[in-house]
């Protein structure tokens, strides 16, 4: 017998005879003249029925028939046919089960809806849910989707190191990784790394050196913050998606970014449709019609003095009152976009609330920094043109309180070779949770690392 997956099964146009397929049961049925169970496989969100008729079981198959539970995994054969019941267009007809092991009592997750505080205690378990089965499926698709936007427009992908020296930000929310043990006083030269080390905030500064030798490059993996935040935004660990394009300016990022988020929204409806079914029924109506029009409306573009002014003007009660010279809280970023009713893209914000590697104005007031905003989960691209010109360079770090000796081999980008560059972070998370409708990044993360939380 040939091994099949339901996704291939439910899409057959014919009938099949001779197959074996592993899952896991999600349901059982049981009549005097007939057992059904519905099958999940995780290849896609539908189950798949399998019928037993037991006057064609022995007593040791209808034996094992009759202790099967919900979840447990098993290995089935048989016919696929027409199905005889609505809603379904093939059934397995089967005379075989095999459990692939034993499955004990009091399994969590019995066939109801769970909340999702609920199945945040148990997220070992939650992939097997259809929800969070959905979300996984989701996440991989728009990480291949990612690839292939930039394969497709001739940037490389790069790998930028996991463990760094430097704090690209200039935040100091870094992760210390070190060997010493624990409660141990020594110098840091008896460390690992012989200095301090951190895991990193963001692989932007390791990718403009990769631009400046192949022009186009992106890199795609976990970034960390030590940000002691339990807000429904925030996570310790999280994924990045920084491209960083020589040549390029503000414009054309600005354009990148804008023509990413309309590409992504696009692979997702034309690849996901039936698991952001799931989520437009349980999680958020209308959200296939929000996804339609953010891939296809207009974006908005205001330089930070236009938004600012924007705000103040609209006598809204915000908790944090915005002002000349503020950032934009969260609250001020979900406004515009609500009152612009689309996404926001704000440009040339004041050089005091942004780190030292952005491009200085003629004037020296602004840099040429950037913040993509989208309906309901605010900022979900920020970057910037990089300051290309070593003097200023080193004007804004010494500003920032930080050391050119630390930045040695960032300075030697700018003082060989140096050129106009440009590039962006997507945060991957904040993307499902925008073509998901889910509300809290706890919830697209199979294994989300926040405070006071780290289970496995």
């Amino acid at each position: 017998m040939n091994s099949y997956k339901i996704r291939d099964l439910l899409a057959s146009e014919e009938n099949i005879v001779g197959i074996c397929l592993d899952g896991w049961v999600r349901t059982k049925r049981e009549s005097k003249d007939v057992t059904f169970i519905e099958i999940n496989d995780g290849t896609c969100l539908a189950n798949l029925q399998v019928v037993y008729r037991h006057d064609e079981l022995d007593e040791a198959m209808a034996e094992q028939l009759r202790n099967v539970t919900t979840g447990l995994a098993v290995q089935v054969k048989g016919d696929l046919e027409p199905s005889q019941g609505q809603g379904q267009k093939w059934e397995l007809v089967s005379k075989y089960l095999l459990s692939h092991a034993a499955m004990e009592p009091d399994y969590p997750l019995q066939k109801k809806r769970h909340s999702d505080e609920f199945l945040r205690q148990i997220a070992h378990l939650r992939p097997r849910t259809n929800k969070y089965g959905a979300m996984t499926r989701i996440r991989s698709q728009m990480a291949w989707a990612i690839h292939d936007f930039f394969r497709q427009r001739d940037f490389f992908y790069v790998h930028s190191p996991i463990i760094t020296g430097s704090d690209c930000e200039g935040g100091g929310s870094v992760f210390r990784v070190t060997t010493l043990p624990e409660g141990q006083k020594a110098p840091l030269t008896e460390d690992f790394f012989g200095r301090w080390a951190g895991l990193t905030v963001s692989g932007q500064l390791e990718a403009e050196l990769m631009a400046m030798a192949l022009s186009r490059v992106y890199t795609f993996g976990p970034t960390f913050r030590a940000e002691n935040s339990n807000t429904a935004r925030h996570a310790a660990e999280f994924w990045m998606v920084e491209p960083e394009a020589a040549f390029y300016n503000l414009s054309d990022i600005l354009d990148l970014s804008e023509e990413m988020i309309r590409y992504l929204i696009a692979y997702a409806l034309n690849n996901c449709q039936k698991d952001l079914e799931l989520f437009d029924n349980y999680v958020e109506k209308g959200l296939l019609d929000r996804l339609e029009k953010l891939q296809t409306g207009l974006y908005h573009r205001l330089t930070y003095k236009e938004a600012m002014d924007w705000l103040l003007k609209s006598h809204e009660k915000f908790e944090i009152q915005p002002y000349p010279g503020s950032d934009l809280a969260s609250e001020h970023e979900k406004y515009l976009c609500q009152s612009l009713d689309g996404p926001v893209s704000v440009y040339e914000y004041p050089k005091a609330i942004k780190p030292f590697y952005m491009r200085l104005s003629d004037d020296r007031s602004t840099v040429s920094a950037m913040d993509v905003l989208m309906p309901k989960v605010g900022e979900l691209i920020g970057g910037s043109q990089r300051e290309h010109r070593l003097e200023l360079l080193i004007a804004r770090l010494h500003e920032q309180g930080l050391s050119e000796e630390d930045y040695w081999w960032y300075l030697d980008s700018r003082r060989w070779g140096s050129a106009e560059h440009s590039g962006f972070g997507l945060g991957f998370d904040r993307l499902l949770m925008l073509i998901t409708g889910v509300n809290n990044i706890r919830d697209v993360q199979a294994f989300p690392r926040t405070p006071k939380s780290l289970e496995f």
